[in-house]
């Protein structure tokens, strides 16, 4: 057991971000990894030209990296926002127009998880209307997802540092999770479990790999204080991994954590243990 029973992939949009968008999957590569995973990446826009599409794909295929994990639009991110499934008006619309075009990009880089961010809470909005609206349009998403032969991932941030996302605990996640689920009948919907937003709220991680590993549809990991590499913290990230494995889990295990050389920060990993299995 331990790091090297593990398949992981490298957040591109955490790390590598010194380089420009279409150079990060090569620079993975060259530090040994075979799966990466994005933040949508055309921040601005819910639908990039084609050409744009057709570039990160090229990108990917040229460093012989796959694409393990996507999220939908998320409106700024990194920034103020948090996602766009239950935020009213221009940006639900955003989110609606980029559904399509996320599921249509993953299918045709061999992608099978996207992610929808859930986004914030706005101000003088009923939060009942907010979770209508994100029930909506993540049916949606969800039904999109399957077209594709992907999972629909529902993530669960933390309070610190979101203090506007309500889904701040991880029987929160699993609660949406579960009403897409049963208004889909798809089963497809899953739990994105990351062990740092849910060390942040000061949940038992023990506990909820436990309870939700069979829920789980993929796993992020950084280390707690300061969201950097494996050992810069205190989180037994190497032993709750195992648990997970031990419970079932198979999927990868994205990095998206913080630091300031991407390529230095993978010394915990033996190189051997870095491409994807």
């Amino acid at each position: 057991m331990g790091y090297t029973d593990q398949r992981f992939d490298v957040n591109l949009s955490i790390l590598f971000t010194e380089l420009p968008l279409l150079e990060r999957p090569a620079a993975a590569a060259a530090a040994g990894f075979t799966a990466v995973e994005l933040w949508w990446p055309w921040i601005e826009t819910p639908t990039p030209a084609q050409e744009e599409l057709d570039a990160l794909k090229k990108a990917l295929e040229d460093a012989g990296t796959q694409l393990v994990g996507l999220n939908f639009y998320a409106g700024r991110l990194p920034g103020p926002d948090r996602g766009a499934v239950s935020v009213p008006g221009e940006e639900s619309d955003r989110f609606n127009a980029n559904i399509n075009v996320a599921a249509d990009f993953a299918a045709s880089v061999g992608c099978k998880a996207l992610n929808a961010l859930y986004g914030n809470r706005v101000d003088g909005v009923d939060p009942a209307v907010q979770d209508e609206l994100a029930l909506k349009n993540l049916v949606v998403a969800a039904q999109a997802a399957d077209r594709v032969g992907a999972i629909l991932l529902i993530e669960t941030l933390n309070k610190p540092e979101s203090p506007l996302y309500p889904l701040v605990s991880a029987p929160a996640g699993i609660e949406v999770v579960d009403k897409v689920n049963e208004a889909t009948g798809l089963g497809n919907a899953k739990f994105l479990l990351d062990l740092y937003h849910l060390a942040m709220n000061d949940e038992d991680l023990s506990e909820v790999i436990e309870k939700y590993a069979a829920k789980t549809g993929h796993v992020q990991i950084a280390d707690k204080p300061g969201r950097g590499a494996p050992g810069t913290g205190e989180l037994p990230l190497e032993a709750l991994l195992d648990q997970l494995k031990k419970a079932g889990y198979e999927g990868y295990v994205g990095l998206e954590y913080k630091a300031a050389d991407a390529a230095a920060s993978f010394a915990w990993l033996p190189a051997e243990a870095r491409a994807a299995r």
